[in-house]
């Protein structure tokens, strides 16, 4: 039977976010979270007299004059890869949208050991919010705290080396399946 969604869908490739300074960035990423440096790319801008003014726009969906200055990518663990941006847009916003903006998001990273890793990231200076929270329901078995990087966006730390509630009561359903797929 064949998967409802989008067609051949087999995993998240990346994520991308864009930050005011790219070094700082590039210090957090690798010597607080232990990110791994891939490579870089850029500059990269669309000119009046490029052939093609409005390519930023109907690729990207910004404006036509935007330059990306740089991006750098990063590998995170054993499979987040992180595609970080510095661009430079004559009607950039700095606002770092919270959680309940529209548009608002954090990247959420898997650690072992949650309260040595929130350990670490205060030995570093970073803003640690209030925490960790244990949760309940579907999630029992999860603990989480939330962090901002220098630039203000929202990372959190989950753990739950037990797994959480919904998985271990979902088990034994998606055992059989899995080996029924597996035949």
């Amino acid at each position: 039977m064949p998967h409802p969604g989008l067609p051949g869908l087999r995993r998240l490739d990346h994520l991308g976010f864009t930050v005011p300074d790219l070094d700082e960035a590039d210090r957090f990423l690798v010597e607080v979270l232990g990110c791994e440096y891939l490579y870089s790319l850029g500059p990269f801008r669309h000119d009046v007299d490029s052939g093609d003014p409005d390519w930023m726009t109907t690729h990207l969906n910004i404006h036509p004059r935007a330059e990306m200055v740089e991006n750098r990518w990063y590998r995170c663990g054993d499979q987040a890869v992180f595609e970080v941006f510095h661009y430079r847009s004559p009607d950039q916003r700095d606002a770092v949208p919270r959680n309940s903006d529209i548009g608002g998001h954090h990247v959420a990273l898997y650690v072992d050991d949650l309260d040595a890793a929130v350990e670490h990231l205060r030995a570093h200076g970073v803003r640690v919010l209030a925490g960790p929270t244990a949760s309940s329901g579907p999630a029992q078995g999860n603990r989480w705290i939330y962090f901002l990087a220098p630039w203000g966006m929202q990372f959190e730390l989950v753990s739950y080396p037990g797994g959480k509630a919904w998985d271990r009561e979902h088990a034994a359903v998606a055992a059989p399946r899995q080996r029924s797929t597996d035949a």
